[in-house]
């Protein structure tokens, strides 16, 4: 298990403004992780990124993107934020080739989606707390918006793991939902971003400064994980 409250230090990143937090030695420095992915090779329950960043104040609104290549049918996560009093904070998983199950403060919203054949996906989904809305993109398409949580307000207080669903804060993994493949271009912005960003990610940036993007990316691997070209 992941100690994520212990012998914590606290920095501000020159390019971002969010605050970095943990033994700051132990981490990589802010990396552009440009034609990179990471690399999950086996089922685990102790190989995972931890991305050492979070929000400078709680979620009113934010975006989470990222692209995933597996050949798994079974359940995973792709990413898992976690709060002290909810494990459930925020969680991108997808329950089976056709479903992706997004939630936010412990309860979901479901997405219906072709099954891919072995192809890349990327994900974009944003969440506002005033309506509830979420909306869901797949490889640049919008998903018929749902709602979710609505007037909820998301912990900043959080840890954040690639490739493995959080069942405590910062552990109690799961090798039975854990990645198998490759997860790369992964970023998180506390606003709502628009189908045309979205559509634009692969050339150009959005104007909103990321919490985290894979342009300046804080990371430690844990376990068996390898950033590859």
């Amino acid at each position: 298990m992941l100690e994520a409250t212990s012998g914590l230090t606290v920095a501000t990143s020159r390019s971002g403004g969010f605050p970095l937090r943990g033994p700051l030695t132990s981490f990589s420095s802010l990396s552009d992780l440009k034609h990179k992915v990471f690399v999950f090779p086996q089922v685990s329950n102790d190989s995972y990124v931890l991305v050492q960043a979070q929000p400078e104040h709680p979620l009113l609104n934010f975006t989470i993107c990222l692209r995933s290549y597996t050949d798994l049918a079974r359940p995973y996560s792709l990413f898992s934020y976690a709060t002290k009093e909810q494990d459930n904070e925020i969680l991108l998983f997808k329950f089976k080739p056709t479903e992706y199950h997004f939630y936010v403060g412990g309860k979901y919203v479901a997405f219906h989606v072709p099954e891919s054949h072995t192809e890349p996906e990327r994900v974009c989904v944003t969440w506002e707390s005033p309506t509830g809305i979420v909306r869901f993109w797949l490889n640049g398409h919008p998903w018929p918006r749902k709602g979710l949580q609505k007037g909820y307000e998301v912990g900043n207080e959080a840890v954040v793991v690639l490739g493995q669903e959080q069942d405590t804060f910062g552990g109690g993994f799961d090798p039975l939902q854990s990645f198998v493949g490759e997860i790369s271009e992964v970023y998180m912005w506390d606003v709502g971003l628009s189908t045309s960003e979205v559509n634009d990610l692969d050339s150009i940036e959005p104007d909103a400064t990321p919490i985290f993007g894979w342009r300046n990316f804080p990371y430690k691997t844990e376990g068996e994980v390898y950033l590859m070209p």
